[in-house]
């Protein structure tokens, strides 16, 4: 391959990564600026190696990035990429604070950000990660441990015996439930929700949270709860479509 042909892929797949709405053919052709015929075999080749999908419409989608596997063994571009339709659609049925969270190292770490259009809101710094039983969305993803690991994590994070007890019980009503909700959140003031992202498998590989104050929060909580349950399980069909091609 000469080096004017790796550069255009690297050009094609660094455009597709800036574009979260499926694109024609001729979008891609246009804004590339190569020939038709060049833009033809650009797009055969990121198909079939499985970065670029071809949807029902002819429109083309980036699902995934350089080093991201295939088969149900999404990495966190593909995920915050999937979850990135659905997670806007929730936050502005609720006009409340939405965040992909995934767990890292036994920290929760927030991929997004994605602020309602509203002029009081619920806004942080997702820069800093976060302790997992201290939020809704890390007792989601403690909720998908192993007993052995769950046990593991609290021995690590030197948990008393009532933060066992209270943790234990958390994760269980998350299991049976399928989301949690934490009214006193971290923040003062601040309340959230927190629902599973699974892969192809069942297993839980994210969370959709969504936070907002906690006066609003309340007085939305039914709403809020079926937002990010709904999104989470979207997101979900979608990794599941993913694995099943």
């Amino acid at each position: 391959m000469s080096g004017r042909g790796a550069e255009r892929i690297l050009d094609a797949v660094e455009w597709f990564a800036t574009t979260m709405a499926p694109v024609t053919y001729s979008d891609f052709q246009r804004a590339l600026g190569v020939p038709k015929s060049s833009a033809l075999l650009l797009l055969r080749l990121l198909v079939e190696r499985g970065y670029i999908q071809r949807n029902t419409d002819n429109t083309y989608a980036l699902v995934r990035l350089p080093g991201e596997m295939l088969g149900g063994g999404e990495t966190w571009g593909t995920i915050m990429r999937l979850a990135d339709r659905h997670l806007r659609e929730a936050v502005a049925l609720v006009e409340e604070t939405g965040f992909v969270a995934v767990l890292d190292d036994n920290r929760i770490r927030y991929l997004n950000k994605i602020l309602p259009k509203r002029e009081i809101r619920y806004d942080r710094d997702i820069l800093p990660t976060r302790i997992p039983h201290q939020v809704a969305s890390g007792l989601v993803m403690l909720s998908g441990l192993p007993n052995d690991e769950l046990d593991q994590y609290l021995d690590e994070t030197n948990a008393s015996e009532l933060e066992r007890q209270d943790i234990h019980a958390a994760v269980a009503g998350t299991q049976a439930d399928g989301f949690y909700v934490n009214i006193k959140g971290v923040v003062d003031g601040a309340s959230g929700a927190a629902a599973p992202i699974r892969d192809a498998r069942g297993r839980i590989v994210a969370a959709i949270n969504i936070s907002g104050p906690s006066d609003r929060f309340i007085r939305n909580i039914d709403g809020i709860r079926d937002a990010v349950v709904s999104a989470a399980a979207a997101v979900s069909m979608d990794l599941a479509h993913r694995a099943s091609k």
